[in-house]
């Protein structure tokens, strides 16, 4: 069953492009981690916050990377870091032309 993680931590930027140019390699690396769909990339310069939305083919997946990532943020010296896993309402997601 297609799981969802939710990131997000305290960030001190970059962001917008700045963001996108520094986390290129990084957004490359994602797209090869075992069952994974995609990713929306969020940040709040206001708030100092970044993080992001993922989708992958099953919930052993999601747990494996968001593991990994949480273990990644820790070794940049980030803490604060929030990491979620849901399950996926398939019906309601139908309903509000969610992209799974």
């Amino acid at each position: 069953m297609k799981t969802v993680v939710q990131v997000d931590f305290p960030f001190a930027g970059p962001f917008g492009e700045e963001m996108a140019e520094a986390m290129a390699g990084l957004a490359h690396s994602i797209t090869e981690e075992p069952g994974f769909i995609w990713k929306i990339w969020t940040e709040n310069p206001v708030d100092g916050e970044a993080g992001g939305v993922y989708l992958f083919e099953d919930e052993t997946s999601a747990r494996r990377y968001l593991e990994k990532h949480t273990a990644r943020l820790e070794s940049f010296g980030v803490t604060g870091i929030r990491g979620r896993i849901f399950a996926i309402n398939q019906a309601l997601t139908a309903i509000d032309h969610g992209p799974v």
